[in-house]
């Protein structure tokens, strides 16, 4: 392992992690309560999250002594900075002015942490903390201030101990991806090895190493994450593996003919096509709540999965999708610190009586470097590139209870935003655009007759991680012609409207 991240609960910790790895340097998270066989592994360097408790609070989180003990650097992050501070002989105190938000640190040392930020002498970072260090260990010193806080940034250069009271990690934080390469690649002195092409090769001889000459069959989605595990599974044991497409009937328009002709015919992967639309719509009729929604296409998957898997002989393994974040929640959701503040349908793991052994060759990658990987096995860069979509796919985006008829609204809708912003060319600049058909109706005139329809909302975001987002400040052109063809060319929508919400650091989905 080249770098250890303990993780004290923030919500953010996934982000240190990506920006690790964007330095070109492996890593991985531990929750802070599991941290003794991680570091048997003998990590190069050690971070430590920020997390939502307070260091003078019972029984809050501390990392184990010998993290300080390895030799090797260490960085805090917020509540990290402060929990080494106590740790090592500091005092934090509440009841100080908070920061929450942008501020600027101001440098008045240098140091190879901060070796490339604050030309000027001062940096603009994100704060988020209530709580102050009012006396540093022995041996550090304050290398960077802020207005509310004396101890902004700490060092003991000695032993290569660093202690930042912001998030770097965030993109609120500018230049926090250079603080934190300069931790790993100078201050560590990693060299960065950690890419696709290499973790490609890497990969295929680990599947057939734990494959040997048995049979994989591999729940197919539809989505980038399944269809990257297939492509990559596929190059390494070939016809062995057989893919599982489940049309749940809740897809976007096209997609599952996409997959099918994808699969059988570009990369001849052996395929079955289960056709269960009527199954899914019936199980959802009348049901409202979505978290209902979301374990009833959990539960029917299993239950048409399991069914046509055993049209596969002799299928020893499954294969799945499964990328770093879910492995992170599914420890948090056992024990670990982090507060578990989404879900999904498929988060629970393998059902028992299905006694297949797991092949996750994804498991150690984050969404983006999915899609690296994906465009390294030679996937269509327009699959690659596709707008995330959810696993319970349009059922989420029609509150109340789901029919055939406002699946059909709702996929002509999306069909003409999504049509309307890769004509403005905008398609790769969003992170996420899809409509939403609200659980409303409306009176509207269109000609000489009143109508009764459908209100139709428009969302689209930017985000470089998928976890902090901004909505997409279209041009208020473009949304006049999107709303204009959809509700000229829809039959069932008189309204539309465009959500402008944004989503601060900490919070997840855009579901």
């Amino acid at each position: 392992m080249s770098v250890l991240v303990l993780d004290f609960g923030s919500q953010v910790t996934q982000l240190i992690a990506r920006r690790v790895r964007e330095a070109g340097v492996y890593c991985e998270i531990v929750p802070f309560n599991k941290a003794e066989e991680a570091l048997a592994k003998k990590p190069r360097a050690i971070i430590l999250s920020g997390g939502p408790r307070s260091v003078y609070e019972d029984d809050s989180p501390r990392a184990p002594q010998s993290v300080f003990e390895a030799g090797v650097p260490v960085l805090g992050i917020c509540y990290g900075e402060m929990t080494m501070s106590v740790q090592l002989g500091g005092k934090v105190e509440g009841g100080h002015n908070q920061e929450f938000g942008r501020a600027d640190i101001h440098v008045k040392s240098q140091s190879p942490l901060l070796e490339g930020l604050a030309e000027s002498g001062s940096e603009p970072v994100w704060m988020s903390h209530g709580d102050k260090i009012t006396a540093i260990p022995p041996g550090f010193s304050a290398i960077a201030t802020s207005e509310s806080s004396p101890y902004a940034v700490i060092a003991d250069e000695t032993r290569r101990f660093y202690g930042v009271q912001f998030h770097p990690e965030v993109v609120h934080t500018p230049r926090g991806a250079t603080l934190l390469s300069n931790f790993v690649r100078t201050i560590a002195g990693i060299e960065p090895e950690w890419n696709m092409h290499a973790f490609r090769a890497a990969m295929v001889e680990k599947i057939r190493r734990q494959v040997g000459k048995g049979k994989v069959i591999c729940g197919l989605s539809g989505g980038v994450d399944s269809s990257v595990a297939a492509v990559l599974i596929h190059e390494a044991i070939g016809e062995q593996l057989t893919c599982i497409f489940v049309d749940t009937g809740m897809m976007r328009s096209g997609e599952s003919e996409e997959v099918v002709s994808l699969f059988r015919n570009h990369y001849n992967i052996p395929l079955i096509h289960a056709d269960a639309r009527e199954m899914f719509l019936g199980r959802l009729k009348g049901i409202s709540d979505p978290e209902q929604k979301r374990k009833i296409i959990g539960a029917a998957f299993i239950d048409v999965f399991d069914k046509e898997s055993h049209k596969v002989g002799g299928a020893e393994f499954l294969a799945q999708g499964t990328l770093y974040p879910d492995v992170i929640e599914s420890v948090s959701a056992t024990g670990g610190p982090s507060v578990t503040i989404k879900s999904h349908h498929n988060v629970g793991g393998l059902p028992d009586f299905m006694k297949l052994k797991l092949v996750e060759p994804l498991r150690d990658l984050f969404k983006d470097e999915v899609r690296a990987l994906g465009r390294e096995l030679g996937l269509p860069p327009a699959f690659v590139g596709r707008h995330p979509f959810p696993g319970p796919g349009l059922a989420i985006r029609i509150p109340g209870d789901i029919t055939e008829e406002k699946l059909d609204i709702l996929r002509k809708a999306d069909v003409i935003y999504l049509d309307e912003i890769r004509k403005a060319s905008l398609y790769d600049e969003i992170w996420q655009a899809f409509a939403v058909l609200l659980p409303v109706k409306t009176v509207g005139v269109m000609g000489d007759a009143r109508t009764y329809d459908h209100v139709c909302a428009l969302r689209a975001v930017t985000s470089s991680d998928g976890m902090t987002a901004d909505y997409y400040p279209f041009e208020h052109s473009f949304l006049a012609r999107t709303a204009t063809r959809i509700v000229n060319e829809v039959r069932g929508i008189n309204r539309v409207v465009y959500d402008i919400t944004s989503k601060p650091p900490g919070t997840i989905e855009w579901e």
